[in-house]
């Protein structure tokens, strides 16, 4: 399996696969769904929503500007951008001068929020950033990175700076594994598989969806950045805790997946200037924010040049954009250690500037 599945498994699984991966859990009762969000660094709660948890991992006293990072809303939860020593986003942004932090975790839907769209993630997400007192600075991660450029663009005046990593903004500006793969899903098996999961799309069961791993070890060396297996105990400590969030699953709503395949990566409506946020079509040229962005040369959800579209597509000025490309693949950008020392000090620093 590539990397690639991990982020991308809703829009590839074929109905039958779905269909049968439900039938024998329903037989061998429900999954269990991995425990909660673990975190490497001390933060506390600073405001709680339906949908989302605003964390503040932030050094008391700071005098900094508030930076949130934007987690993805995805099939795993926001532990990845904290996983453990060496291998922590969350750390390696205090250390570089973001020390007023904070983090959107996404919460796993519910029959109550089953009926979530785009929109409420958008309408939460703004709630959060007014809790921290605009402008902010967002950091945007994978799926919560085309929603922190929605974000921005409809709501300018609340953004400081904004980073982007991993995300792909314009799907036909470059192929991907993803890219490639999108098409094999119609709208009729989309309408099923939400029957299936009444309403929600059951990320607890992705397991019974993919066989196993053909090289997992290969996989947790090229995420975490490993040069073989893990030897050192804080190795091994990461290692486990990779494994743990691996098993952890969020499930998603219906209207908020059909949504992102209809309007993200379907009709490329992010790039083509036409994508709704909370009443309006939004224009990415309506965002004139600093920008930086972060590509992984061998990403297969977002390749390089899905990421760095943004640059010509957006309204902010050639000086106010930054780009960087790191010699990784996609998970490896917000967990893997040579990332985090070579890349990030870099984005933390021009965030704190």
């Amino acid at each position: 399996m590539n990397n690639w599945s991990l982020w991308s498994w809703p829009w590839l699984a074929t109905l039958d696969m779905y269909r049968r991966a439900l039938e024998s859990l329903d037989d061998a009762g429900p999954p269990a769904r991995g425990g909660a969000t673990e975190w490497a660094t001390p933060n506390v709660v600073a405001l709680e929503l339906s949908t989302l948890r605003l964390r503040d991992f932030s050094c008391p006293e700071s005098a900094c500007a508030p930076v949130l990072v934007v987690a993805p809303f995805a099939q795993h939860d926001a532990g990845l951008a904290d996983l453990a020593q060496g291998h922590s986003l969350v750390a390696a942004l205090r250390a570089n001068g973001c020390d007023n932090l904070f983090l959107v975790e996404w919460k796993s839907a519910t029959p109550a929020t089953r009926l979530d769209t785009i929109d409420s993630q958008l309408a939460a997400l703004n709630v959060a950033v007014d809790e921290l007192r605009a402008p902010v600075s967002l950091i945007g991660l994978c799926q919560g990175g085309w929603l922190s450029l929605l974000y921005a663009s409809r709501f300018p005046q609340k953004l400081r700076k904004l980073v982007v990593a991993g995300a792909p903004v314009d799907l036909q500006a470059e192929p991907s594994a993803l890219a490639a793969r999108v098409g094999t899903m119609d709208d009729a098996s989309i309408d099923e598989i939400l029957r299936l999961g009444k309403g929600l799309v059951l990320g607890r069961n992705m397991a019974a969806l993919w066989p196993s791993e053909h090289d997992p070890a290969a996989r947790l060396a090229q995420s975490l950045q490993f040069h073989g297996a893990p030897a050192t105990e804080s190795e091994k400590n990461a290692a486990a805790a990779f494994e743990r969030w691996d098993r952890r699953a969020l499930d998603l709503p219906g209207p908020y997946y059909r949504q992102v395949f209809d309007w993200l990566f379907r009709d490329n409506r992010l790039a083509a200037g036409n994508f709704p946020a909370l009443g309006r079509e939004i224009a990415l040229r309506e965002l004139k924010c600093p920008l930086f962005l972060l590509a992984g040369a061998q990403d297969e959800i977002a390749s390089p040049g899905q990421v760095f579209a943004a640059a010509s597509l957006v309204g902010a000025q050639e000086g106010q954009i930054e780009t960087a490309l790191a010699d990784c693949g996609h998970l490896a950008l917000f967990m893997g250690r040579r990332t985090l020392t070579r890349e990030w000090p870099r984005i933390a620093q021009w965030l704190a500037g």
